[in-house]
């Protein structure tokens, strides 16, 4: 898809020896067929998808890779009941402009480009660093794609999204921490002025009503309006937009759908693959 915004995872003898790996690796209660499923993940179904994503088990032969950083973006809680080891908590809002409170203007938006550098720096991310953000995907919800967005959008090129997140890193049997990591904070990363084709600002979306498709990814209740729990000004959803809830992209174990699915999906709100859409 092209030009997208967003406003926005002989059987008998295998089964054996995944079984006894599967102990090693971190509990007796992970599945043989989940260690032979998640072990062979194929990124390339997707476009792009070796530089979105980084598989569990690729991540696991990197964890003590000199300029790896890994991002947790669940929530603390959540972080506190185990992480990836290394891994340094940023929470949903790690890297957004959080000022004020929910419904203020640029609540939740990026950070400017000064701030989100040092905010980086602090995380000990240069610009020679490998850095992987996930979360626990839907209790997170979701957040380590927006951290990854975001420095996507800033020009970092070496980072990836954990496919799958924490639920499928957990389900491959690799170890989990509840070692709380204190960053070493680093200096001189120098981020590219924000590509603005990752995102669009309410009057490029009021100017362009009349032509552009909007999909709102929010609950159905955030959708009719029911909710404005997360401080919206006034309930409902931007005139002419489609319903499509960001769970439904996703399978029960928080891996991505097929790209064949997720067209049809998108389809069926006709929404076509050479189409100009937003998310928010």
């Amino acid at each position: 898809m092209n030009s997208k915004r967003f406003i926005i995872t002989c059987l008998g003898f295998i089964l054996i020896a995944t079984a006894i790996f599967a102990i090693e690796k971190h509990s007796s209660t992970i599945l043989p067929t989940d260690i032979i499923k998640y072990d062979n993940i194929n990124l390339s179904q997707f476009k792009n998808g070796n530089d979105i994503f980084i598989t569990p088990k690729e991540l696991n032969a990197k964890l003590n890779y000199k300029n790896l950083v890994i991002l947790d973006a669940s929530h603390p809680k959540v972080y506190s009941k185990g992480h990836i080891p290394g891994a340094v908590s940023i929470g949903f809002k790690g890297l957004s402009n959080c000022n004020g409170k929910p419904g203020d203007k640029k609540w939740g938006t990026v950070l400017d480009k000064a701030r989100l550098t040092k905010k980086l720096e602090s995380l000990g991310i240069t610009n020679d660093s490998f850095v992987v953000a996930y979360s626990d995907i839907f209790k997170g919800p979701g957040a380590g794609g927006r951290a990854v967005w975001q420095m996507k959008m800033a020009g970092l090129k070496n980072v990836r999204l954990l496919y799958g997140g924490l639920k499928v890193w957990k389900r491959s049997g690799y170890k989990l921490s509840k070692e709380t990591v204190k960053p070493v904070p680093a200096n001189g990363l120098v981020l590219q002025d924000y590509n603005e084709t990752y995102r669009s600002e309410q009057k490029y979306i009021f100017e362009n009503l009349k032509s552009l498709k909007l999909v709102d990814v929010r609950s159905f209740k955030e959708f009719t309006g029911e909710d404005t729990h997360r401080g919206e000004a006034r309930g409902g959803h931007i005139k002419g937009s489609k319903w499509l809830e960001w769970k439904d992209l996703l399978n029960e174990d928080s891996t991505p759908r097929s790209p064949k699915q997720i067209k049809r999906l998108l389809a069926e709100k006709g929404i076509m693959p050479m189409d100009d859409f937003i998310l928010y």
